[in-house]
């Protein structure tokens, strides 16, 4: 069902922004009477952490935590020009790419459709602002489908605006909770807050944008995003940063003076990737703020060598915990962005105004090295990868040759699915050097689960069944089906000297527990 004008199109926006400049007085008030008192408790917890070592006191610091993360996100939310965010070009269509990216753990069993036109046009506004809008947008669209269905984003130019849709086909909205989104706390979502959507709105309309929200349960929800290509926010430039600056001082000791600065900084440009700060730390144990003043101090110091193998470490560390990549892509980017604002204020400041060449080659060696970092990284990242895939394939083949013991003389081989070149040298291996050591008397080798053989490997099975029979162990083959069976007669392939065969694996069975137990009964 569409929703009417009035309730989540542009004619609401300004009655919107009012709602949400009311609820930013509210929020600074809670700010000031809660937040503070909230904080002082938090201390006096880690504190006692630090003392006594008892589960409650985690539980009530994990439920603080979360208290303060809430009135933080309704702060964020509140106060439309809260971020004094840098208004630039954007092109929508590359950042809904890259929001993509940081899904790619989620949607191996969602179909993504993706249709973008006029990739070419841009708008103006606040970049960190309208991606983490999408980023939630989408993160929403994802969790409704819970894991399966299909998301399907678009962009166009239509007149003076892009239009961009985002389609789901998950659980949907009640029609009656259709006008109430955007509003703050009320969500869908069984453990939500509803501060997403609200940021979401909160964005579009200080940008001039609409949103029409089409929705049926149980069919999907789709969000239609209008925005202006020349919106109310203009382009303002590099902005200067309250910055704290000793006369003379080396880049070094700029950046270790702007630490608090730097890491504010750098979470404003990371505006996706700061909400996953926490679940990184816990899935991983790396602490991407400590890891990111580690990687600048390299950089600055020029200690090469230990910025390489910090980023081999931080390879290894990813690939092991199996982090997506871009995160991490877009993690480094805002580093490199956060460097350079710094690196341009430090020149600003800088009353010394050192010579064009010794800034450009300060800002050359940077890029080098973060270069460098990365580079090292991926290598490292996709040496982790490879050696583990190696040794998974390595046990897909072990596990693929399964040698089960009946009793200490009598043993069993099922083999299923193709055989291959490749496979028939695993058994080879696995097969004589169990025979060897087991001393296995007799092995049934069933194939009725074999889909297909090649002739080079028919070939070799035959070398193996011979080499089983040199060992003085007897094999016994079950389960050969028709196929199979004319397809050795073709390629004039004969065991018939070097095995038995059996119809089934039940008459195999049959026959040698009864002449085993004959034997034991004559004994």
């Amino acid at each position: 069902m569409k929703l009417e004008e009035n309730q989540l199109t542009g004619t609401g926006s300004n009655a919107h922004l009012n709602q949400l400049a009311s609820v930013g007085q509210i929020a600074a008030g809670i700010a000031h009477e809660v937040k503070n008192p909230l904080t002082a408790v938090k201390g006096f917890l880690q504190l006692l952490q630090q003392e006594h070592d008892h589960e409650y006191l985690e539980i009530a610091q994990s439920e603080l935590e979360n208290a303060l993360i809430t009135l933080n996100n309704l702060l964020q939310v509140s106060k439309p020009d809260l971020e004094d965010e840098e208004v630039q070009k954007i092109f929508l269509s590359v950042e809904l790419e890259s929001i993509l990216n940081l899904f790619q753990d989620k949607l191996y069993d969602i179909t993504i459709i993706t249709d973008f036109k006029n990739m070419d046009v841009s708008i103006i506004g606040k970049k960190n602002q309208f991606k983490k809008a999408f980023f939630n947008l989408i993160k929403n669209a994802i969790e409704s489908m819970d894991g399966k269905g299909t998301l399907t984003l678009t962009h166009k130019c239509e007149q003076d605006e892009i239009v961009v849709s985002i389609k789901d086909t998950g659980a949907g909205i009640p029609q009656d909770k259709l006008s109430m989104l955007g509003t703050p706390f009320f969500t869908t979502k069984e453990t939500g807050t509803g501060m997403g959507l609200m940021q979401v709105f909160s964005v579009i309309y200080q940008h001039g944008g609409k949103i029409v929200v089409d929705s049926k349960e149980n069919h999907g929800t789709t969000f239609i995003i209008n925005i202006p290509l020349q919106g109310q926010l203009k382009p303002n430039g590099v902005k200067a940063l309250p910055l704290e600056y000793v006369e003379e001082s080396s880049i070094k000791d700029f950046f270790l003076g702007n630490r608090k600065a730097f890491e504010e900084k750098l979470l404003d440009e990371a505006i996706n990737v700061k909400d996953q700060i926490d679940e990184i730390q816990n899935i991983g144990n790396i602490n991407l703020l400590n890891n990111a003043h580690k990687l600048v101090l390299f950089i600055v110091e020029g200690r090469e060598h230990d910025l390489i193998s910090f980023a081999k470490q931080e390879g290894v560390a990813w690939a092991k915990h199996s982090l997506t990549l871009a995160l991490k892509l877009e993690w480094v980017k805002a580093i490199r962005r956060t460097m350079w604002n710094f690196l341009y204020q430090y020149d600003l400041l800088n009353q010394t105004q050192a010579d064009r060449l010794s800034f450009f080659s300060l800002e050359k060696n940077i890029n080098d090295l973060m270069d460098q970092f990365l580079t090292y990284f991926f290598i490292s990242y996709s040496k982790f990868k490879d050696e583990l895939l190696e040794k998974q394939h390595k046990l897909v083949e072990h596990l693929s040759v399964p040698i089960i013991p009946l009793n200490e003389e009598i043993c069993i081989l099922p083999l299923i699915g193709t055989i291959d070149d490749r496979r028939i040298m695993t058994i080879q291996d696995k097969v004589l050097a169990e025979i060897e050591t087991n001393h296995i008397h007799t092995l049934i080798i069933d194939l009725s689960g074999v889909a297909s053989i090649d002739t080079q490997a028919a070939n070799d099975l035959v070398k193996v069944i011979k080499g089983i029979s040199i060992m003085g162990c007897k094999p016994i083959l079950t389960g050969l089906r028709a196929e199979l069976v004319k397809s050795l007669i073709s390629r004039g392939i004969g065991l018939n000297s070097h095995a038995e065969f059996k119809g089934t694996l039940k008459l195999a069975l049959h026959e040698v527990g009864f002449k085993k137990q004959l034997q034991i009964e004559m004994e």
